[in-house]
């Protein structure tokens, strides 16, 4: 069970995984074995599934973001859980995600340059038994990009 001071924590720890822990007990108002403990208790109940780098990705070299749409040809369970082995152990796939409706697969996709996408495409992605239709929008500009929950204020 997630109390209010869990809430408090997570979102500083959201805002800034770095902070240390005495930092931390200061913002909340606990002492630092207490915050040390519910940090902990958290993280082994996994709320707190892990800490990384949020990298800028043009600055790391990686120019091309994309939204790939992927329709399968059959749904059979072995062929199915084939194509999402072959998806998700793909470098370039940073997110995947099966869905309901025209849609099979939606992947978020990012590459150095055109010519590595081309190469995505047409060595890794088609080669993959199953996959019907390939549908492919280049994010022109990112407008939001947050990995923050936000959690609803008690009233």
């Amino acid at each position: 069970m997630i109390d209010g001071t869990d809430k408090k924590i997570l979102t500083i720890l959201q805002d800034n995984g770095r902070i240390t822990n005495s930092r931390l007990a200061q913002e909340i108002g606990l002492s630092p074995p207490a915050v040390l403990e519910r940090v902990r208790r958290l993280e082994s109940s996994g709320v707190i599934d892990k800490y990384v780098a949020v990298l800028d990705r043009k600055k790391a070299g990686f120019e091309i973001q994309t939204i790939v749409m992927v329709c399968l040809s059959h749904h059979q369970i072995q062929s199915l859980e084939n194509v999402i082995k072959r998806l998700t152990s793909m470098e370039e796939v940073l997110e995947c995600y099966q869905l309901t409706g025209e849609v099979d697969f939606l992947l978020k996709v990012v590459v150095k340059d055109m010519e590595s996408y081309t190469n995505f495409v047409n060595n890794k992605l088609s080669g993959i038994p199953g996959i019907q239709n390939v549908k492919t929008s280049f994010i022109l500009e990112t407008k939001k990009n947050s990995t923050s929950l936000r959690f609803p204020t008690d009233k």
